[in-house]
């Protein structure tokens, strides 16, 4: 293996048979995997029996072949049920591969689900130890860790309590306090970082970040925010169906997979093509919560922030926003333009780049799914009155789970959202 390659895989595939967890029993199913390491047929397959067969199971992975160099920060992106947990499950040997190999380049420490790899009944300062040594350290080693992993997880009371009476939330802290500062070459984090709390969360990705750039660990990671893994990775892995559709540098791997995901139930995030001819343009839209946090659902009675990042290559004055939020029926709910607020009237905006936020108010939207269009005007410019119209930007969905009658809330078109200009 190239000294500068932490994780090569060639021909990977995993292949699940439906309604069957295993032969029967553990002599019977090592006596399979050895056949199929042997390149020999499974003594325990019905005879007939083929992979490609609908009615028998189904490839959760099939033909992967990708090279991760160490110090990669890589985003595994994809939607539920492209297999992206399956391939984390195999690179951390927690199951074997159907077909293919995977050879690694140092050590893994994995968070893959809340509480993996800790033992219930032991406390949270032997569950330390017990995971170092795991990782094949010695005591003393674990020792001059111990406090700062600790200190990390904000969890010092409770260390020496019974991880079975931790709560989700202190689970992952401890975790990933535990992955974070044991000697490992490669970290695994799965979505189980989103059951913390978004303090939590910001400090987990600034740790991740500092462990790749500082120490050059190799860090893989997964998560459905988009947000979340353009601000920790450099390179992605896109995933559709068991198959790798697009890998490489991690903006293109999101824009790849988002323009694949407009119709889908994650489209809260959206990058736009750069276009020079353009003297300003939308380049990207953002749905977020309270945190600040990228995500695609929202309660009614929160509210809701979309986040416009954009640019101005040349002075353009007289410059005005239309914005506006359908629902499922394209009915319009919202329509306003900045003119509308008293501080943004039409602007004249020098050369650079802007971001503006615009806050929808809590309570205004019943439950279902939106769609955000957004039209940037300009009576003085060159080429015509639209200076940029990207139409439907994003979409985002409202659940009511707290009131008896959110079911029946009306939308309000009558609103204007407050829009301010963040940076620029």
């Amino acid at each position: 293996m190239v000294n500068d390659i932490a994780i090569k895989v060639e021909n990977l595939s995993k292949y699940y048979k439906l309604g069957v967890i295993n032969n029967g029993t553990l002599f019977r199913d090592i006596q399979s995997w050895w056949a199929r390491v042997r390149g020999k047929e499974d003594p325990h397959a019905k005879i007939g029996s083929n992979y490609d067969s609908t009615a028998e199971g189904f490839w959760a992975l099939k033909d992967l072949n990708f090279e991760i160099k160490k110090g990669d920060r890589v985003g595994i992106i994809g939607h539920n049920g492209a297999g992206k947990s399956t391939l984390l499950k195999l690179l951390s040997q927690i199951t074997i591969p159907t077909e293919g190999s995977i050879k690694i380049n140092g050590k893994i420490a994995s968070l893959l689900e809340v509480g993996t790899g800790f033992h219930p009944e032991m406390t949270g300062r032997e569950n330390i130890y017990m995971n170092g040594a795991i990782l094949g350290m010695k005591h003393d080693e674990i020792d001059k860790k111990v406090n700062d992993i600790i200190e990390f997880s904000e969890i010092g009371e409770h260390i020496d309590t019974p991880v079975k009476r931790y709560s989700s939330g202190m689970y992952v802290r401890l975790a990933f306090a535990v992955a974070a500062h044991l000697d490992s070459d490669i970290l695994i984090a799965d979505e189980v970082l989103a059951v913390g709390d978004a303090a939590f969360q910001k400090k987990a990705l600034g740790k991740m970040n500092e462990l790749s750039a500082g120490e050059g660990r190799t860090v893989l990671f997964v998560s459905h925010n988009m947000a979340q893994v353009k601000n920790l990775c450099n390179k992605g892995i896109v995933l559709e169906k068991g198959r790798v559709v697009k890998s490489g540098e991690i903006e293109e791997c999101i824009q790849s997979y988002l323009s694949d995901s407009r119709n889908s139930d994650l489209t809260s995030y959206r990058v736009f093509d750069s276009d020079d001819s353009k003297a300003f343009q939308l380049l990207s839209v953002y749905v977020l919560d309270l945190y600040e946090n990228n995500v695609s659902s929202f309660e009614s009675q929160t509210e809701i922030t979309i986040r416009l990042n954009c640019v101005s290559r040349k002075p353009l004055p007289g410059l005005y926003g239309w914005f506006g939020v359908q629902n499922e029926s394209h009915d319009w709910v919202i329509v306003f333009d900045s003119t509308e607020q008293e501080s943004s009237n039409e602007a004249d905006l020098p050369k650079g780049k802007y971001t503006w936020d615009i806050t929808i108010p809590k309570g205004v939207l019943k439950p279902g799914k939106y769609f955000f269009t957004a039209n940037f005007t300009s009576k003085f410019n060159e080429s015509g009155f639209n200076v940029d119209s990207p139409l439907e930007c994003c979409t985002f969905t409202v659940v009511d789970t707290l009131t008896e009658r959110g079911a029946k809330r009306g939308s309000i078109t009558s609103v204007v959202p407050s829009m301010k200009l963040v940076e620029g």
